[in-house]
């Protein structure tokens, strides 16, 4: 049976859920938060040790303003009202990405980062304004100036996934098949699941199938 310790998401589909139920993007992205919940709490029974969302990526900039700023509202107002329970429940939140929003965002996602630094249930890397590309140039361009070699584990520590495992699994949803500049070092021997619900649509159930194909699975890592 293969150990899961991180499971790495692409939450895709709220938009065009949101359209096809409510005629409104935003409501799909509201929706989507529910499930958000679930896969926590999946997690936890699993004793899956990392969970890793995106969010928001450097190209998301290109939507309509309004969605975004719902978007960000909407990510507000879940800290504000669900980071105590996070604590509580002994899960830290880690953010990947560039923290360039505004002054009050920044500082609530410092602040519960702060706030669940010491907690070691589960750990959720929220990918905010994250671009894998971009994750890697920077990563580069700090090894060159450091003193160490190039080398894969060197290289690794300038990663802002450093001190992590890679994922052993990673889903999208939404009936897309591709990697939208996601953790594109880190998912180089993760098992690819491509679901066609939409993400709000997912559920705990969708989930568990997941973990059970994945403990089936042959791992190789280019052995025979």
């Amino acid at each position: 049976m293969n150990p899961l310790q991180h499971v790495a998401i692409i939450m895709d589909g709220n938009g065009r859920w949101g359209l096809k139920h409510k005629k409104s993007r935003n409501l799909g992205h509201k929706a989507g938060l529910n499930v958000v919940e679930q896969i926590i709490k999946e997690s936890i029974k699993h004793k899956i040790k990392f969970l890793t969302l995106f969010a928001f990526s450097t190209e998301n900039w290109k939507r309509p303003k309004k969605e975004i700023n719902y978007l960000f509202s909407l990510l507000e107002t879940f800290l504000k009202n669900k980071i105590d329970e996070l604590n509580k429940k002994q899960i830290k939140l880690q953010i990947i990405g560039n923290k360039k929003f505004s002054k009050d965002l920044n500082k609530l996602l410092i602040d519960s980062e702060k706030k669940t630094q010491k907690n070691k249930v589960l750990q959720i890397n929220l990918a905010l304004n994250y671009g894998s590309k971009f994750e890697l140039i920077e990563a580069f361009k700090k090894l060159k100036k450091s003193k160490y070699k190039f080398t894969e584990k060197n290289f690794e520590k300038y990663l802002q996934t450093k001190n992590i495992p890679d994922p052993d699994i990673l889903i999208r949803t939404g009936n897309t098949q591709r990697l939208s500049n996601f953790l594109l070092w880190q998912i180089a021997y993760a098992e690819v699941f491509f679901e066609k619900k939409l993400w709000p649509d997912f559920n705990k159930k969708d989930f568990n199938k997941i973990i059970e194909k994945y403990k089936k699975i042959k791992r190789n890592f280019g052995n025979v």
